[in-house]
């Protein structure tokens, strides 16, 4: 074992320009490779996360503008959802795949005033059920409970963020908002809970009683947006019928063409968390053939060296077959060599990709982009498992020992004869 680890380094040593091409193409193909994993793990990482604020299971419906006249209607006519339509899919007709139904309010933006400081959000009335659709996460206090909507109580829930500019010059805590009183526009509510809110979110609603809001905006049958949870719907074909069906009865209710798209907006989460895993599974693909194409090309400059290698010492093994070294001595000793390079160069490659992808994880990853009620961040934990970057470097070992092969049985099938001769 010694005498082949010998001979492997006084070929390599003697070599040093060859090795560094071979070997700098072998690491920078499993560098791209992880670098690539990383970044469509991060991407989608991103994606992902910014959904975890909504039951998976859920979807959100508000009114639009007519596209097209119909039954004597002109286009541009504005559908507002009401009562009735949250009434049509909590019946009989969608019991089967409607669970929890929960209207809202529209958004009455208002500036809450506390003491000296004031902060501009968006005022909803919702139902107790809102907070387990949306995932409102309380930090202090309580939600919206079914006492305040029968009594129309004046309770408002605000974000931790928004407790925070309105108590800015203070000692005051965020929970010491609890029992206090704000203004909000010309009424007065009650603090009576607080919702967690990180740094990315704008935290810029406020949830008030779904009943009290209705009296205070006087919109009598009149909602915002009605949320649902939803069940037995598990394939995009499923969702998509079931998105077509509702959604033709609301828009018949309102004398909107069914086949009008814009006439009512449709965010079903189910369906597009099942785009997302399809879109994810093709681009983890894409990148494993693209990284795995780049680590052919490595290879391939493996094998070629390797033929290079044995061509210019040809007349060696000559010499060794005829004092008595078996071909299978030298077969050995070239796959020794190839799988020395690919490995060396492919785990300095690993380490370098894996580095890689923690400096995007540190700078691209910390980045986030302002869309207007919230920020999302463009990449999220854009790192490769420690499982899935040694498999791609055994990979690369693997297909290192078959690109040794090749010119392996070329050198131990040649004769010792027809090798002295060699030049």
């Amino acid at each position: 074992m010694r005498d082949l680890i010998n001979e492997i380094w006084s070929t390599v040593s003697g070599n040093k320009l060859r090795t560094a091409l071979t070997g700098f193409a072998v690491s920078w193909g499993i560098f791209l490779l992880i670098c690539l994993l990383g970044a469509g793990n991060g991407l989608m990482n991103a994606f992902m996360g910014n959904s975890d604020d909504f039951v998976k299971n859920s979807v959100q419906v508000w009114g639009g503008f007519t596209s097209k006249p119909y039954a004597g209607y002109k286009q541009g006519r504005w559908i507002r959802l009401d009562k009735g339509d949250a009434s049509l899919l909590s019946g009989a007709e969608f019991s089967e795949n409607i669970v929890d139904v929960s209207p809202t309010t529209s958004g009455r933006n208002v500036n809450l005033v506390y003491g000296t400081n004031s902060v501009r959000v968006s005022l909803v009335g919702v139902n107790p059920g809102f907070s387990n659709i949306n995932k409102v996460n309380m930090s202090e206090g309580r939600f919206i409970n079914p006492i305040d909507i029968s009594e129309r109580r004046k309770g408002i829930v605000i974000g931790t963020n928004t407790a925070k500019a309105l108590l800015e010059g203070t000692r005051m805590q965020p929970k010491d908002l609890i029992g206090k009183w704000l203004k909000a526009g010309d009424q007065a509510f009650v603090v009576t809970g607080l919702f967690h809110t990180d740094e990315s979110r704008m935290g810029g609603e406020a949830f008030a009683p779904f009943s009290t809001m209705q009296v205070i905006e006087g919109n009598g049958d009149n909602l915002g947006t009605i949320v649902f949870t939803t069940r037995g719907l598990e394939t995009e074909k499923e969702n998509e019928d079931f998105n077509q069906a509702f959604g033709s009865r609301i828009k018949s209710r309102h004398d909107a063409d069914p086949t009008d798209e814009r006439a009512l907006w449709i965010w079903n989460r189910k369906l597009g968390n099942l785009r997302m895993t399809k879109a994810q599974n093709i681009l983890a693909t894409f990148l494993w053939i693209l990284g795995v194409l780049t680590l052919v090309s490595g290879i391939v400059g493996v094998s070629n060296i390797m033929l290079i290698s044995v061509k210019e010492r040809t007349h060696e093994f000559g010499i060794r077959k005829a004092i008595g070294a078996k071909p299978g001595a030298i077969l050995k000793l070239i796959v020794a060599e190839s799988v020395t390079i690919t490995a060396v160069f492919g785990y300095i490659g690993m380490l370098l990709g894996m580095l890689a992808c923690e400096v995007m994880d540190r700078t691209i990853g910390q980045n986030s982009v302002n869309v207007g009620f919230t920020e999302i961040h463009i990449l999220e934990n854009p790192t490769v498992g420690l499982s899935v970057a040694l498999e791609a470097t055994l990979l690369l070992i693997v297909a290192g020992t078959i690109a040794g092969l090749a010119p392996a049985r070329k050198a131990s099938r040649v004769k010792p004869i027809e090798a002295l001769r060699a030049e």
